[in-house]
This record gives C-alpha cells, structure tokens and sequence, in this order.
C-alpha cells in the first residue's frame, strides 16, 4: 500500500533535471507538515529559479538589441562626434581616466561606438593603467586602490544564518507550538487551583522538554548548514591563468581586478567582462547567460566578452574590464545562489512515507482523543458528577489533549528525509577529504546505486605525467634517454628535419615555455602539450626564439572531434607553412609524403605507410600514446578565414608518449567489478594503447571486447543490444560515441551510469549520466560545471571511493528508517491499545516529545552519520529498481515492534502484580516501568539496527564516536529524568532490580533481533 503511494505520487522526481511541474506535484501531496521550513530548508527554491529564468530572459533580449545596435553602430560610425564623457572626481583621484560604469555599459552594451572613442582595447588599457603585454603590476597600494574604485570579483550571497535563526526555525513546528499552549494553559490552571510550585510541574515540564527538542534539532541543523557552507565555498575555488608584472601565473578568479590581462582556451569559463585583443577561432557559449544555444564569434570586431559564458572554442587573451556585481553574471548567480540545489529522490521518497505516516498517526491521534474523553465523561456519569467539572478535570482534558497532539509528533517522521539531508552533508564532508567534492547532493546517494562506469584512461586511469619515451623521425626509431645528449640523440637525423621539427613541436602547440618569478623555465599546459614542448627542449629548440621567427595566422585547436590541431605560419623568409598534428593514423592517412633518413622529402609508398602503421602500433602495444607531426608549404591565396587543409602533408615523425598507470587503479577496477560494477574504458586513443592499458589495469578481460568509436557508430539498434553488454574498451571514441554509449546503457539495458570526462565536449555525456564525474585537474570548466562530483585527485580509485560512500549514504538511511518506523508503530499502537482499553495513556507528552528525540535527531546521529566498511562494495549494487523499504527491512520492523508491544502490554497488564506495586504510587511506579523498558529497548534496537542482516552488530562500533556518544547521552539522560525530574516527567525513582529488568527487556530484544535476520525472505 505504502509503496503504491510512493510510486503514484513521488516516484517521478529524478536524481537530474526534474521538471519544475514535478518538483511542484510532490510538495504539494505533502499539504499540511508540522514545519514546512525545516522540512523543504533543504530542496529547490522554485520562485526564486523562475526569476533566475526571467533575468535569462532579459538578457537575451537585451545581448540581441546590443549586437543589433553595434552592429548598426559599426556602419555608421565614420564621422559621428565623439561622446563627451566626464571622468568623475574620485576615479581621477585614482589615477584612472575611465570609470566602472562606463566599461560596463561599453562591454555589457556591446558598444562598438564608445570603444572607438576611448582608443580601442588599448586606449582602454592605458586608463586603465595597465599594459596587455604585462598585465597589471602587483604594486598592493594600487590593487587596493583598483579595488575600491572597481569593485572585487565576487557576487553578493545569501548571508550565513546565525544558530538563533535555527532555533527560530525549530519552533516554527506546528505541534510543538500547540503543546506549548498547552503547557501555558496547564500553567495557569495548575498555579490557580495547586498554587506555585507544585501547580507548575507539568506545564514546565513539557516547555522544558520542547526547550529540549528545539536546542537538540537547531544544533544538528546548524552543523549541517556549516558542513555544506564550507562545501559551498570548495565548489567556488575556480583558477585562471593570468599575466601580471609579466609573469604568467594561476590565479583565483576571485582576486581578478579589471586591468588584467587573462588567458582563455576550450572549456575555460569568462571569469568576468572583459575584451578580447589577441586570438584564434574563438567561439563562445552565451547560453548560460542568455539561453542562447547558438555559439558566437569573438575576434577584433566584435571583442565583448561576457562573464560566465564558456569558451566553446579556440583560444586567446582578454582585458579583464568589469568585475562582480556590475556584470549580468553576478547578478544572475545572486538570484540562482538563493534557488539551493534539487531535492534528491530519497528525499522525496521519505517526504511521502513522512506524510503518509503522518496520516495515519493523526487519525491515531483523533481516535485517541475521542477515546480519552469519552473514558472520562463515563467515568463522570457513572459517579453522576457529569453536571459538574472541576479545574483537575479540565486538567486532565488538556493532558489527553496533549497525549494526542504528541502521538502526531512521535507518529510523524518528520526526521526521515531531514536524516538523508544529514547523511549526505556527512558524506559529502568526508568525501572533500578523499578528494571527492560533490557539487549536487543526490550524487552521493545515486552513486550507491550505480551498476556502470565509464571511465577516460589519461589522467584518471594513468598519472598525466607524460614524457617522450620513442620515437620515430626520419624513419628512425629510437628510445628518447633523458641521461644521453641531444647531440647523440640527433645523431643520424638530418639538421633540416630538427629544424623543421622543433618549428612544428614550439608553434603547434597550446602550451608555452615560460619564465617564471624564480627565473627558471617552467612547461604550462595539458600533460601531452608538456611532453613534447620538453622533447623539443631537449632537441636543444628555444621555445620564445621559435615563436618570435615565424608570424601565426591561424589556429584551430586541439579538440576530441576531429583529434588533431593545426596551425599556418608566415615563414621568414616568405611562403605559410601549415602544421598539423594528432592521432597517428589519423595524421598519417592525411600524409602522401614523407621525410626519409637523408632528409629527403619523397613520396609515402605503401612500404613506407605499412612500416610506419607497424611503428605505431608498436609503440601502442607497449602502452604508449601515439602522435603524428606533419606539415604542408601552403600557397600565398591561403586566408586566415579558410579552414587548414586535411590532407597533402609530409609526415615528420611519430613520437611515443609514455603515461604509466596510477598506483592502485588495478586493485580499484578489482573492487568494483567485486561490487557489482562494470567498468568501461571510452578514450580517444589509439585502439592497440587502449587495451594494453586496459590489460594493465584489469578493465579488459579475455570475454571482454574492445572496439573503435567509427565501427560503433556503424552497429544497428539489434546488433548494440547483443555488443554492449560485453564492451570493455572503446577507443578513438568521439564525445558522441561516449553520449550514445550512456544513452543505450541508460535506457536500453535500465543501468545506472557514471561516467567521467575532462573535456568540453564531455559535457553532453556527464549531463546525460546518472553521475557525471569531472577531473578536478585536467578537467575544464565546462565539464565540471555539468559534472556532479569533481574528483579533486583525477584518480579511479577515489571513483571507487565515491562508489562506497554512496552506498554508505543510502545503507544508513535504510537503518535509521528502519529505526524510526519500528519506534512510530510501537509508541502509536501502545498509546492507542492503552487508551481504548484502560482509558489512559502510559507514556505522557514529556515522556513521548524525549522519545521523539531519540528517534528523530538524535537516532539519525548515531546511525545516519556510519562510516562506510569495506563489506559494503562485496554486495550487489541497487541499480534503478530496488525498492527503498526492502523486504528485510519490514521483517526486522515488524518482528522487533511485535516483540515490543507485547512486553509493554504485559508490563500494563501484569506488571503490578509483578512488580507486587500496592500504594497510591503504583501506577506511576508502573507507568515509569513502562517508560523505562520502552527506551531501553530503542537503545538496544539502535544497536542492533546497525546492521540489517549480519547478526554481529558490534564490528567497529567504537569508530564511530558520534554513536557511542549518542547512546551514552541517551543512556544517562534516562537516568537523570527517572531518578531526578520526576516531578516533571511525571516519573518515580526505580528500585535497583526495576532497573535490571528494564534494561533487560531492552536488552532482549537484541538476541530477538539476532534470531529475525536469521528468517528468509525474498528480495523482491
């Protein structure tokens, strides 16, 4: 019936890009809650996305009227008169002649009109005082000075709440506040009829018991505020690569001011507003900004550069011109940072069994209401006084009044899906120190459930320390010694063929040799671009002296897509020359040349193609990554707008690039495929590099296949279905052989895939992943912004990592649920029996609001907060089907809440004679019992609750701290409220065997618990 419910009305809300319409549906079937604002604190503010989709809106319209009207403006300008701008007093004080302002509405207002009039990029810069060539001067007085004139590169947040806005928030819950008019009436009536104190003793008691609750529920909640704001703040730490005092540094984007000079390539985010003077084949993604899918040109004609838009493609160098909250951006991440994330399923899941309990428990409580009243009007009626009522009947009305308002307080789980909140803010805290951050919080559960990996190779399978290892130049092939000269390694290889190679290695390159503060040359950029900048350093080559000789065109780019990059150089002596390298056998089919041991240039005869395919796949098979270097002498009709030839190049070497695996990766692979795992490698590498790597790493077994990306993208619907269960590799894989592969896996065969990229054109296959899992160092912007955990290590073992802690996360929910059920149904049916059958209630309002803690907050502590073991990656993994409350679940609930119920009731029953309890005392000596054994059998359920289905429940209980000190606080606040606050928790001090038998009975239900899992039951 409850899953039923379940699966109706909150099954469709997804772990990603759940509509607005179905997050809206699940609260409202939720309706009435006892405090909306702690239970939806942690889900999707939905008004405050709809504005952030109106300001998207806004922009749109207002970026196509700015490029209307500078393009207007464009070819009208030749002789409109200059602007009279006026430079305002306090930037003059500055020492700077344009104001933050005026470069905004230049930049924001695609203004090509005031451009023009203050100089251009570099008149702009001289007001700016600064230099493009390098950048700003690290002088403290003027940054500071630019700082207060400009502003500071960060947008306005939402303020951090103080601990007393949790308290506030903790009293906002609907029951507490009745039970506190409750408490104020029994006051009053108390201290009029009994005067003070004894008058008082109940109403203090419960207003001290709800002082208890709310301290206890805002402390919990505030650490989780705490846990996720310092979650916050790693998310944000985002790097550029920046020239100041001419030195090339990696900087926050935090610390960027507007005078700096910015280096932008694929996949970096703009940092701020700012103005493109140098560059190739930029293309820039506005579509963050603007919902604009459609990407723009950015060159010397149209130089505005928008914050927060993406580099699709290319590469160049900015002026950073408008910083913060005067950009579009920052505005825009100040409405979005108040949106707070998606709520996750689980979640979601538990707000419909919260409600649906809920519903439950106040019919409960109604019943039992109705019950207690009309005990009392017959009871009146029998002793013919039901004319008659006095101050203690009214009293007692209140306090059944009172018991039935806290039977909904016990009754409700209100702590359910706040308990996922707490687990995933603990998880995803200790994830930060196994180097996983998580950006969105149903990551960490729905990695638990993940039943497929598809993992890159370079960086995250091996180290991404790459070196030139072979090569082949000249039809030479030779291992590259680092302990041998250069002089010896170029014996044998003509000085025309070097000359031609280094000009190749230094100009086709996204990296750069450069100087640094220490005086030393330092390599920057990606690993492979490092490794062969550092063989042409070693040839001997001068990396400035190279790019100072010969004059760039054009650049296109390394991307996934076509696998290689090029680029056209203006010769010294005249003539372009164009450069080309990438995938072997891709560069080398576009080759009908070749340069031979003498330096010759002479045509690629099929011996020659077949010698050179066999280098490769040599270098390949010894897991080595393989490059091609080629080049073409172009004609003088080339214009920088034509697209680099494909094809007619003299191939000049093969290199091989050598990236070992990462220590640990073997054993990884080993612990998931143990876990129910599949693990996939999709690369862009050659095919022989992929499964020797693949063989390295225990990815690739003999039943095992492993193919091409251009052979997958051929298979039909039927022949996919009967390939992909047995892929294991797929190399030269293109990003949308990657996006299909998920896809098929997704849908096709119902997995749950987390997959990892590092590239923008990743980004499709990490939004269209159950998990996308981004590198957190050779990772690009744009692809950590779709992911939803960044791997701060770029290691597959912290992706196994990640794995277990999911598990974790979803395993302690499944015991705390399992807790608090078995609590809700006892204190619902022992209160209800009681008060239909005797007319009282055994447990009061304090006794069940200190019930409710153990189970709620402080039973989500202890159990919510366990750390994971190594047991949990032998089991099957959950995948998309498995149900949440699952069979084994229910028979240990309704097992231990039998066995409970009938212990209570004996004691209620039988336990006078017992106990041999005569007095006017016996009753509360009773009722004090039953209070007793009650919450010690909920200590002991806690700790056999800490494992579902091993009968040891003390393995590595004493590594959590959290709950030995939970259940210790729980054990001596017992005693303190039965030995020393009877007079307000309505209890009597016990004798020494009442509190053996009570601990006993508690005890018991340990070996009870013990025999329950020993009872099979069906998984499904």
């Amino acid at each position: 019936m409850m899953e039923n419910y379940m699966n109706e009305n909150f099954l469709e809300v997804k772990a990603k890009h759940s509509p607005i319409e179905v997050l809206q549906k699940w609260r409202n079937f939720c309706g009435v809650v006892k405090n909306p604002k702690r239970r939806f604190r942690f889900t999707a503010n939905l008004s405050k996305r709809g504005e952030a989709a109106a300001m998207r809106k806004s922009n749109q319209e207002k970026l196509r009227i700015a490029v209307l009207v500078s393009k207007a403006a464009f070819h009208f300008m030749e002789g409109v008169p200059a602007g009279d701008y006026v430079v305002p007093e306090e930037v003059k004080a500055g020492g700077f002649e344009i104001c933050a302002d005026e470069l905004g509405s230049i930049v924001e207002g695609h203004d090509v009109k005031k451009l023009k009039f203050h100089g251009g990029v570099d008149g702009i810069a001289r007001k700016l005082l600064t230099c493009t060539t390098n950048g700003l001067t690290s002088d403290n007085e003027l940054l500071n000075r630019r700082q207060e004139i400009f502003g500071i590169n960060k947008f306005a947040e939402v303020q951090a709440r103080s601990f007393l806005v949790f308290v506030w928030e903790a009293l906002q819950d609907m029951t507490l506040m009745i039970l506190a008019v409750c408490a104020f009436v029994s006051l009053i009536v108390g201290i009029a009829m009994e005067g003070w104190p004894e008058g008082a003793h109940d109403g203090l008691g419960i207003v001290a018991s709800i002082l208890l609750v709310v301290f206890v529920t805002a402390t919990s909640d505030y650490r989780q505020s705490l846990q996720f704001r310092d979650l916050d703040k790693e998310k944000k730490k985002i790097s550029i690569q920046v020239t100041r005092n001419g030195y090339r540094q990696k900087m926050s984007i935090y610390d960027l001011l507007p005078g700096d000079v910015v280096h932008l390539s694929i996949g970096d985010q703009v940092p701020a507003d700012g103005l493109f003077f140098s560059g190739f084949s930029v293309l820039i993604d506005e579509s963050s900004l603007t919902g604009e899918s459609e990407p723009v040109m950015v060159s010397t004609e149209n130089p505005f550069l928008l914050s927060g838009t993406k580099v699709q493609d290319g590469s160049c160098k900015m002026m950073i011109t408008t910083v913060g909250m005067r950009t579009q951006w920052g505005k825009l991440m100040a409405t979005l940072s108040e949106g707070g994330d998606d709520e996750t399923p689980l979640q979601v899941k538990l707000n419909g069994v919260a409600t649906f309990i809920g519903k439950i428990g106040l019919a409960f409580a109604v019943v039992t209401f109705a019950v207690l009243v009309q005990g009392l009007f017959t009871r009146k009626r029998r002793e013919g006084t039901h004319w008659s009522w006095s101050g203690d009947d009214a009293l007692e009305m209140l306090e059944f009044f009172a018991i039935a308002v806290t039977i909904v307080v016990v009754a409700v789980p209100e702590g359910l899906p706040l308990a996922v909140t707490l687990s995933l803010a603990f998880a995803m805290k200790k994830m930060m120190n196994d180097k996983a951050l998580v950006r969105h919080l149903a990551a960490c559960e729905t990695m638990g459930s993940a039943t497929s990996i598809c993992s890159d190779k370079t960086g995250t399978l091996t180290t991404n320390h790459m070196t030139v290892v072979k090569s082949c130049i000249c039809m030479n092939v030779k291992d590259v010694d680092r302990q041998n000269t250069a002089s010896s390694f170029s014996s044998g290889i003509p000085d025309s063929a070097v000359k031609l190679l280094l000009q190749s290695i230094f100009n086709n390159s996204g990296g750069e040799v450069v100087v640094n503060k220490e005086g030393k040359f330092e390599i920057l950029g990606s690993p492979t671009e490092a490794a062969l900048l550092e063989f042409g350093l070693f040839l001997g080559g001068d990396f400035q002296g190279e790019r100072q000789t010969s004059k760039l065109i054009k650049v296109e780019p390394f991307n996934s897509t076509k696998k290689r990059m090029g680029v056209v150089l203006e010769l010294p002596e005249g003539g372009l020359r164009a450069h080309t390298k990438g995938a072997s056998e891709i560069i080398l089919a576009a080759c009908n040349k070749v340069i031979n041991s003498n330096g010759e240039v002479v045509p690629l005869d099929e011996a020659t193609n077949d010698h050179l395919n066999a280098t490769i796949n040599r270098f390949a098979s010894e897991a080595l990554r393989t490059l091609c270097l080629a080049y073409m002498e172009l004609e003088n009709g080339f214009s920088p707008n034509d697209s680099i030839p494909l094809s007619g190049y003299t191939c000049l070497g093969i290199v091989g690039i050598k990236d070992p695996v990462r220590p640990g990766v073997k054993e990884s692979v080993a612990i998931c495929r143990s876990a129910g795992i599949t693990v996939r490698m999709v690369t862009g590498d050659n095919i022989n590099t992929a499964k020797a790597i693949a063989r390295e790493c225990g990815i690739l077994t003999d039943d095992g296949i492993a193919i091409e990306g251009p052979d997958f993208r051929e298979k039909s619907q039927e022949e996919l279905l009967k390939l992909i269960p047995k892929i294991q590799v797929m190399a030269r894989s293109s990003p949308l052989d990657k996006h299909t592969l998920v896809k098929q896996l997704r849908t096709t065969f119902d997995e749950v895939v987390a997959v990892t990229g590092d590239g923008t054109n990743d980004a499709p296959a990490l939004h269209e992943a159950d998990i996308g899992l981004a590198m957190g160092i050779a990772g690009t912007e744009v692809a950590k912004e779709s992911a939803d955990v960044i791997i701060l290590d770029d290691n597959f073992s912290t992706i196994a990592t990640v794995a277990k802690w999911g598990r974790s996360v979803y395993v302690n929910i499944q015991k705390f649920v399992q807790f608090q059920l078995t609590v809700n149904v006892v204190a619902l049916i022992v209160n209800f029996s009681s008060a239909c059958l005797t007319g009282n209630a055994p447990l009061t309002a304090v006794q069940l609001l200190w019930v409710n803690m153990i189970m709620d907050t402080l039973g989500a502590l202890a159990l919510a907060t366990e750390p994971p073991t190594d047991e949990l990656m032998k089991r099957s993994p959950v995948g998309r089907r498995g149900n949440f409350i699952s069979n084994v679940m229910w028979r240990n609930i309704l097992g231990q809440s039998l066995y409970q119920f009938i212990v209570i009731w004996y004691l209620q029953v039988q336990g006078k004679a017992l106990f041999q309890l005569n007095g006017p005392d016996s009753d509360l000596i009773l009722n004090t019992l039953i209070f007793n054994s009650f919450v010690f059998c909920q200590v002991f359920n806690e700790i056999s609750s800490r494992e579902m289905e091993k009968i040891n429940v003390f393995k590595g209980i004493l590594d959590n701290y959290v709950f030995v000190a939970v259940l210790s606080s729980t054990a001596l606040f017992q005693i303190l409220i039965i030995e020393y606050l009877g007079t307000y928790a309505s209890t009597s001090p016990l004798t020494l065997s009442q509190w053996f038998f009570s601990v006993f009975i508690g005890f018991l239900g340990m070996p009870i618990a013990a025999a329950l899992k020993m009872v099979p039951v069906s998984s499904s």
